[in-house]
Order: structure tokens, then C-alpha cells, then sequence
């Protein structure tokens, strides 16, 4: 799946879980809690929501930091 595809879907994925935040600036350099605004909460969701729309399931937590160490994930393990 292409890298810039992924990305536009997890921006799209990202506004479902937190609606009211704008994520026009967001790159993959931004870190998930800092930049994007993110707590534990939010990354569960955003975890369940990945593993739904890219047909995979996480084995164990994940332990991402960037927007782009979840690309560089989806674009190893997605199926869709």
C-alpha cells in the first residue's frame, strides 16, 4: 500500500476518533501524544480503528511514538 495513501487514511481515521482537533499540520515526524494530542484512550481506539480498516491485528500493545512509526506498521502488516 503506498506510504502517502496509508498516511491520508490515518489522518481520516484520526478525525473520527478526536473530531474537534485539527490535524492539517500533522506530519510523520509529529509525535502522537505531544503534537497530535493523543492519551491512552485515544490510542486504543486509534489502535482497534487501524486493525479494522487495514484487516490486521496488533500482536501485543503497540509502542508508537511518530505518526510515521505507525505508517512504517500499517505498510508492513496491512492486507487490505
Amino acid at each position: 500500500m503506498e506510504r502517502e495513501k496509508v498516511f491520508e487514511e490515518l489522518k481520516g481515521i484520526l478525525n473520527l476518533i478526536k473530531p474537534s482537533a485539527d490535524f492539517s499540520n500533522v506530519n510523520e515526524d509529529s509525535q502522537l501524544v505531544r503534537d497530535v494530542g493523543l492519551d491512552s484512550l485515544t490510542i486504543l481506539l486509534l489502535s482497534l480503528a487501524i486493525e479494522n480498516k487495514f484487516g490486521f491485528k496488533f500482536e501485543g500493545t503497540p509502542k508508537f511514538t511518530t505518526v510515521g512509526e505507525v505508517i512504517d506498521y500499517i505498510c508492513s502488516n496491512a492486507t487490505v
